[in-house]
């Protein structure tokens, strides 16, 4: 995806979200990372699983929508990525050990796959079974960890999204692969 289409469907689809009352259309200091989201709207408990959560959960100050268009690294926010699988040959390589503790070994090329996907670079290594290269998005990160894109949207602090929710939200983003990384798209 070009980062003109990025910004064009974050713009189509953040409008249908407002408009739809998902989330509010002002912008505040209601996401982390230093700048402004989008607050839930009124009709936000419509999209989410609140059972098991503590109401009101709007009440947290950084609950908002966060759109990111550009080139991003989106990641599940916690712990350690646990393992890493090549989309070739289906190896799987753990990235840590059996005190969850990072491999350091195993660890850094994948470093740097992360790191310069951040900075504008794609690094491609090779997979260390079967020696074919992998291009950083094609990676298979254990439970999501990682997803790279030009595109995505974190709902923070939010229960879990419904599943129709997801789906409707899939379909708007035009064939786009979507990946929900532990409640954040």
């Amino acid at each position: 995806m070009s980062p003109e289409k990025a910004d064009a469907l974050a713009a189509e689809v953040r409008d249908w979200l407002t408009s739809s009352g998902i989330v509010s259309a002002e912008r505040k200091p209601c996401v982390l990372g230093g700048h402004l989201g989008f607050p839930p709207g009124p009709r936000a408990d419509e999209v989410v699983d609140v059972s098991g959560w503590s109401l009101p959960w709007q009440d947290v100050w950084f609950n908002g929508l966060d759109v990111a268009a550009g080139r991003t690294v989106f990641d599940a926010g916690q712990g350690e990525p646990m393992a890493v699988t090549c989309p070739h040959c289906s190896v799987r390589i753990e990235l840590v050990d059996e005190n969850f503790a990072l491999v350091h070994t195993a660890w850094d090329p994948f470093h740097e796959v992360v790191d310069g996907w951040r900075e504008g670079r794609d690094v491609v290594i090779p997979c260390p079974a079967c020696a074919r290269p992998v291009e950083p998005a094609s990676w298979i990160w254990a439970d999501d960890h990682f997803a790279f894109g030009h595109l995505g949207f974190t709902f923070w602090n939010w229960p879990p999204l419904r599943p129709e929710f997801v789906a409707e939200l899939t379909r708007r983003l035009a064939g786009h692969r979507v990946v929900l990384l532990e409640g954040k798209f």
